[in-house]
């Protein structure tokens, strides 16, 4: 019986530990998208304030 506890408890521990790997990689790939769509968003949005500023003068 101790020995089937101790599987039991390595494999919690183990699922634990890959688990937070994953939930980081997970975090970096997030912040890797949000920061691509900000650049890209961004340049979209400067392109028509320069379009509209043009388009006052």
């Amino acid at each position: 019986m101790t020995r089937l506890w101790t599987r039991v408890m390595y494999r919690i521990r183990e699922d634990e530990g890959a688990s937070m790997v994953e939930y980081a990689l997970l975090i970096v790939l997030i912040a890797i998208i949000a920061l691509l769509a900000i650049r890209l968003a961004g340049n979209q949005v400067s392109e028509a304030f320069s379009e509209v500023g043009s388009g006052l003068q």
